[in-house]
């Protein structure tokens, strides 16, 4: 076995994760905080189009992003001036589409979260006096913590599992843009069956340990 063949799709994937579940936190702790304590006109429209990922199949997600990313949309085109290349079928398109798909599972743990808070707690808070940024940094994210840990494991897992839209938006490029999932697929259609459960073991293991870790956060 060609080790560095095989741990390239595992160190790019991790990182792609680690990178898309931090814009991931830090997008769902703010948006679900808000989603799960202020009312306004059309919230339920918002809060569908926040869960639309969840449920539309990841090649629908990646045309998406694909047109939105390609070169003659805005995005791509601002993207393509100021780095000099275009931005589809890069490692930073990786990246978009793992935020992309793992934002509904974040966020909806965090949201959960948040609901869960006495408000009480929180008007007390108001009552004497602290602002709404202090009542959500000194009150509401030290109760909704376990749930936000549990939001970014459930995110980092669901990038790293992505396939479909990373597929269609950054490729399949060793070294470059190929991630496990799409590893995997390659080396089954290239009848590189041990090469492609090598693959699958360690996504098993590391799912498995990521979603205990999950577990323990969401347990009462």
């Amino acid at each position: 076995m060609d080790w560095t063949t095989f741990f390239e799709p595992i160190t790019l994937s991790i990182q792609i994760s680690i990178i898309a579940s931090l814009i991931v936190f830090a997008l769902s702790v703010v948006i679900a905080w808000i989603m799960a304590k202020v009312r306004f006109f059309g919230k339920s429209i918002v809060e569908t189009l926040l869960l639309l990922p969840l449920v539309l199949p990841p090649t629908v997600i990646g045309f998406i992003l694909l047109v939105w990313l390609g070169r003659r949309s805005w995005i791509g085109k601002l993207y393509e001036s100021l780095f000099g290349q275009t931005l589809v079928f890069t490692w930073e398109a990786a990246i978009i589409a793992a935020t992309v798909v793992a934002f509904p599972l974040a966020y909806r743990t965090m949201r959960a979260g948040f609901e869960s808070i006495d408000s009480e707690l929180e008007n007390s808070a108001r009552a004497f006096g602290a602002s709404e940024s202090q009542v959500f940094l000194y009150i509401s994210v030290p109760l909704a913590f376990r749930s936000l840990t549990a939001g970014y494991i459930l995110g980092f897992c669901r990038g790293l599992g992505e396939f479909g839209a990373t597929l269609m938006v950054a490729g399949n490029i060793p070294g470059k843009t190929q991630t496990i999932p799409t590893a995997i697929y390659v080396a089954t259609d290239g009848g590189s069956m041990r090469m492609a459960w090598a693959w699958v073991g360690s996504m098993l293991v590391m799912s498995f340990l990521m979603l205990l870790l999950a577990n323990r956060f969401t347990k009462n």
